[in-house]
């Protein structure tokens, strides 16, 4: 069984970090792992695989997959492996905003860690733990990226576990054409009217922080809108050349990212960190936006209905970055993997349908789209000829998992490691 340890820590860690009496239960070269991690990761795999969190062999299993992990941070970081403050920043994007949706909202995370989710995207803690989390796995990718497997090897899997692999779920081959809501002109230049009036208003004279605490819409308008110190990579694009570039108490232009409309002042400069504050105005979407994109959505989806390529659309109209370049394309998916916000549509669907818009998140967005569906495959039995691609990476997978565990074992006869347990 793969246990994925670092996904489980992101976000408990840091909770126990500042228990001074915390046992270590292991050392793994320069790291330890503590007795609160060891713990919460036993429970988190207990509970996920319903099993009894006093199992002595789960416990072990539990304690060696988070040596193992271990081992492999510390190779990675002897071979130099290098991962960037933008990949970081991303990765915590992505998990902030996982763990958000877990939490029910953003107040709730923020209750439950003590601090704005602005705080935690800078916070070393965090950045670190993701930082260690994305060179284990990019030393895991190199090491399957060297692993090929021949059809003999493929044939050969599939005679000796046929009868146990599952079978092939229903399966749906889909594209979709994706478009964001755009706020009207009117709206944007008001917006930027009354930040510039405001940011007018604070050259001359006026307090930052009391601006803040009124008027932005930012977890840190209580703390006067202080951003604390950071490097670069943890803010979007847009705010940052902008941030770094201010003079020591310089207030900014209004700035407008994905988030909304920015007034940025620089507070204080340390090395090549930032110390920074701001006022948030977001930009509100209104229903008169939304009809517009499910409009042009439903002229887009006419022309597809009377013949036009679906993907010859996609890569003139979506707004999908992933996917706009290869005609919409979103690949075969099963039917428990379907997003939820058109599940209910390709469920019912026969293939050649085209929905009419239906609403998506992404991230922190929102827009439209249309699903395609390009065709259908039922259920079935695992076949050689007509699933030998499947077949192909799931060999692969099992073949690439069992050298991994193989080198793993001889990481733990070249590096240090000790259980205090």
């Amino acid at each position: 069984m793969k246990l994925f340890y670092w996904v489980f820590l992101f976000g408990f860690s840091f909770a126990v970090a500042q228990t001074s009496l915390d046992k270590i239960v292991a050392v793994v070269d320069r790291e330890i792992i503590t007795f609160s991690d060891f713990e919460f990761s036993v429970r988190q795999v207990a509970a996920q695989n319903r099993l009894d969190p006093n199992s002595k062999e789960l416990r072990e299993r539990v304690l060696d997959g988070l040596i193992n992990d271990k081992l492999v941070l510390a190779q990675a970081i002897e071979d130099s492996v290098v991962v960037s403050d933008e990949e970081v920043t991303e990765r915590l994007e992505q998990q902030i905003t996982r763990l958000t949706y877990q939490a029910g909202g953003q107040d709730q995370i923020e209750k439950i860690y003590g601090m704005s989710i602005s705080r935690m995207k800078r916070d070393f803690q965090f950045r670190e733990m993701i930082r260690k989390q994305i060179l284990v796995q990019k030393i895991q990718q190199q090491r399957q990226s060297q692993t090929i497997i021949s059809r003999r090897e493929v044939e050969d899997f599939f005679n000796i576990y046929k009868d146990s692999i599952p079978q092939v779920p229903m399966e749906y081959e889909l594209s979709h054409i994706y478009v964001e809501p755009k706020p009207d002109s009117t709206v944007l230049a008001s917006l930027n009217s009354k930040a510039f009036a405001i940011a007018e208003s604070i050259k001359a004279g006026g307090d930052f922080a009391a601006f803040a605490k009124r008027y932005s819409s930012d977890g840190t308008a209580s703390q006067g809108g202080d951003l604390g110190f950071a490097r670069r990579g943890s803010f979007v694009k847009e705010f940052e050349e902008v941030a770094f570039t201010l003079k020591v108490g310089e207030i900014s232009k209004p700035v407008r990212s994905q988030f909304g409309i920015h007034i940025i002042q620089l507070v204080e400069r340390r090395g090549d960190a930032v110390r920074t504050r701001h006022i948030l105005f977001p930009i509100q979407m209104s229903e008169t936006n939304d009809d517009s994109t499910k409009a042009l959505l439903n002229r887009i989806r006419t022309m597809a209905l009377k013949g036009e390529g679906f993907g010859v659309l996609a890569r003139k109209f979506s707004e999908d970055k992933d996917t706009k370049d290869i005609g919409g394309d979103l690949g075969k998916v099963a039917v428990e993997q379907l997003d939820p916000a058109y599940s209910g549509f390709v469920k019912s669907a026969k293939a050649g349908d085209i929905s009419e818009p239906l609403k998506i998140t992404v991230g922190t967005k929102y827009g439209f789209n249309i699903v395609f569906v390009r065709s259908i495959t039922p259920a079935h039995t695992i076949n050689l000829a007509i699933d030998y691609k499947r077949l192909e990476q799931i060999a692969l997978q099992f073949k690439t998992n069992n050298n991994y565990q193989m080198w793993v074992e001889g990481l733990r006869k070249t590096i240090y490691w000790e259980k205090k347990l």
